[in-house]
């Protein structure tokens, strides 16, 4: 790598061993997925042999022409994409993901760490300035879209610096931030929640979707007219989810006449699904039955229920598994969403996490398409 690059010297392992003064240190790789390969050589290869336990433990290092013992150093490499890690080198590695804070985690670190280290950073005492626990969740909630606290250390930062500002030029001995004075400190607000539908509706349906920077509310319309039985999709869907959309068409159309729709329909109609925010990519195996229950709703004209859903089906209408299912229900929670409806194979996983995030939550356990749609949709007795 260019030399400007930390850790790019040749010889950093036998460097680092002779610093660390043992020969069974903890060496970290950042980002090794940043790896270079050039006409200056291939560093992955070099890595190959230094991170297999099988063969390090006579390492050869070409540029100091020295063995080297390495069997006994424990090595961590960090990477934001796993996908550009070489293949035969991730392959001597055990993976651990490492998932992004939920808000209620961001609001602890920024109450009992970010805070104190904000102040000190400021010449701020306690005495001179509250930052409410609202104004914090406001911050987390509308300033910050990340999977750390980096931004969120930046904006409190912010608050930090012109709070002292305000203390020096104006004399004021004490400040209390609000999430209804924040703008003063942080301007207006970047990001809006996503809240819960105001009433029931017909073919509207609220999903939950995991992210890189969390989890999110995901709103799927469906619309039915008339013309040969086209299915449109659009909203910038992967993959995944169109799969997911043709199979819950699939398993609509096996169970509609128990609803009291003429067979002919889907001869006679298109149906469009539709998910919002069509600049932004979407994929993911958790949208199964959010899709099958707005196309039910759609074509039986039944209005579903201001709650949220998350989990995926087969063709047989069983609902599977999903995965991020702390951050799905946090952000069911932040817009103010009353029932979530979850797949019952994750209920190990509902009782790991922790009472905090589930309280006020009724969360409802399906293993079949039709417990779905018996909590899901109102007027059940249309059937």
């Amino acid at each position: 790598h260019r030399k400007t690059y930390v850790g790019a010297m040749p010889g950093r392992i036998a460097t680092g061993l002779k610093q660390a003064g043992t020969n069974n240190p903890l060496m970290l790789f950042d980002e090794i997925d940043k790896l270079g390969r050039g006409v200056h050589g291939d560093p992955s290869s070099a890595l190959l042999e230094v991170m297999d336990s099988e063969q390090n433990y006579k390492f050869r290092d070409n540029y100091i022409e020295v063995p080297i013992d390495l069997s006994k150093v424990l090595f961590i490499a960090t990477a934001n994409d796993i996908n550009t890690i070489p293949g035969p080198l991730l392959d001597r590695m055990e993976i651990i993901p490492i998932e992004g804070y939920t808000e209620n985690e961001k609001f602890h670190i920024a109450k009992e760490h970010l805070i104190a280290k904000e102040y000190a950073k400021n010449g701020l005492k306690k005495s001179q300035l509250n930052i409410t626990d609202e104004a914090i969740k406001t911050v987390i909630q509308n300033y910050t879209r990340e999977a750390g606290v980096r931004q969120l250390e930046r904006e409190i930062s912010e608050i930090c610096r012109k709070a002292a500002r305000n203390i020096v030029q104006k004399e004021k001995k004490h400040l209390k931030v609000t999430s209804k004075n924040i703008e003063k400190y942080l301007g207006r607000k970047k990001y809006e929640a996503d809240m819960a539908n105001e009433k029931d509706d017909i073919g509207i349906v609220r999903g939950l979707a995991w992210t890189a920077v969390g989890g999110t509310t995901l709103q799927i319309e469906v619309n039915t007219m008339p013309g040969k039985g086209v299915l449109k999709l659009t909203g910038q869907l992967g993959d995944v989810m169109k799969e997911s959309a043709h199979i819950a068409l699939s398993f609509v159309r096996s169970i509609v006449a128990d609803y009291g729709v003429d067979k002919k329909f889907f001869e006679e109609n298109d149906i469009h699904i539709h998910v919002p925010e069509g600049a932004v990519p979407k994929d993911g195996p958790s949208a199964g039955i959010t899709m099958a229950t707005a196309i039910l709703s759609a074509v039986a004209k039944i209005p579903v229920k201001c709650s949220a859903m998350t989990g995926e089906i087969n063709l047989r209408g069983n609902v599977m598994p999903i995965g991020g299912l702390k951050e799905k229900l946090l952000a069911a929670k932040n817009a103010g969403i009353k029932m979530v409806l979850v797949p019952k194979k994750n209920k190990p996983d509902v009782e790991e996490i922790s009472k905090e995030i589930t309280d006020g939550l009724e969360i409802v356990f399906v293993e079949k398409m039709e417990q779905v749609l018996e909590n899901a949709l109102v007027e059940q007795e249309q059937k």
